[in-house]
Formats: C-alpha cells, sequence, structure tokens
C-alpha cells in the first residue's frame, strides 16, 4: 500500500468519537433496518444530497492516488467534504442527517461524501484513518484537512459542520 507524502492536517473537534476497536460490534446491529448512515441520497449536486464512494468513484472524482501517489491533485469541480463513516457507529449516525441536510443547504457550493470505512477499507487507510467518524475537507486549492468527532449535541455539531465548511471551504475560494 502506497503511503501518502504529504501530512493531513488533524484537529480533534470533539471528544466524541467511535473506537475504531467497535468495529467488531457491527454484526451485532446488522439488520434489515436502513441506518441513517446508510441514507445516501442520490440528487444531483445542484439539488443537494451526500454521494457515496468506492474507490473506482474516488479515483475517478477525487484523487488518483495510484496514479500520483507523492502528490495530492484534486479532480473536483468545487470544495467537497468527505465523512469517513461505520453503520455500527453512534456519532456517525448522529452525523449522516446532519451532513444529509447541509448537502442542501450547500447544494451547488460544494459536494459532501461519504466513505463506509468497513466496506472502502483501503481508501479509509490511504488518509490514516484510525478512528470515526473523521472529515476530510478539500478546498479547491490547497490541500486538504481532517477533523475527527461531533460536538456534544446534534445543534453544536451542525454549527460545527458549517463553521468548517464556511472557514475551510468557502473562504478560500
Amino acid at each position: 500500500m502506497r503511503k501518502l507524502v504529504f501530512i493531513l492536517a488533524v484537529a480533534v473537534i470533539s471528544l466524541q468519537s467511535c473506537n475504531a476497536g467497535q468495529a467488531k460490534n457491527k454484526g451485532n446491529e446488522n439488520n434489515a433496518k436502513e441506518t441513517p448512515a446508510e441514507t445516501v441520497s442520490q440528487s444531483s449536486a445542484t439539488e443537494g444530497g451526500t454521494v457515496k464512494l468506492n474507490k473506482a468513484k474516488f479515483l475517478a472524482e477525487v484523487w488518483d492516488y495510484e496514479n500520483s501517489p507523492k502528490e495530492w491533485k484534486y479532480k473536483g469541480t468545487k470544495p467537497a467534504l468527505i465523512d469517513f463513516y461505520a453503520d455500527w457507529c453512534g456519532p456517525c449516525k448522529i452525523a449522516a442527517p446532519i451532513l444529509e441536510e447541509l448537502s442542501g443547504e450547500y447544494a451547488g457550493k460544494i459536494t459532501i461524501y461519504k466513505i463506509d470505512t468497513q466496506v472502502e477499507q483501503e481508501l479509509a487507510a490511504v488518509f490514516g484513518i484510525q478512528g470515526i467518524p473523521a472529515f476530510l475537507y478539500i478546498p479547491i486549492d490547497g490541500k486538504p484537512s481532517m477533523t475527527s468527532g461531533i460536538a456534544r449535541s446534534k445543534e453544536d455539531t451542525k454549527k460545527m459542520f458549517k463553521e468548517n465548511i464556511d472557514n475551510m471551504l468557502l473562504s478560500a475560494n
């Protein structure tokens, strides 16, 4: 596995975060009911809606780390936020509907992606994801910034996301 040469800035936003070791518990929560983290809108980027990424789509739309492993080359046309999550993660389930709502509020301005770290383990490894939820903020120009965790309440979590989007993604453009 190729490793990133550049260093992603890591900022812990909250003490509330899932431990990567909790993956063992995922089997207990696999039932037919769809969780908020699984709910992904298929709307167009102008209408909003989060976009679920797999490796092929990531390589095509975000960064082709296989052909450019030593240099970050963002392929998007607008800033993006990537939510690294897992279905068994409680804080991830809290963040998912908030991000879905924000994808509508910021429609046409940013793209909000989701990566299931249990399914896309290689993508999680590329970014060194060890705890979730983790969020990668990708400006059009410059290097991305990583944060992790959510705030103590849903309201504070939404406020945190809005401040990060405005400061890390939209003020730079």
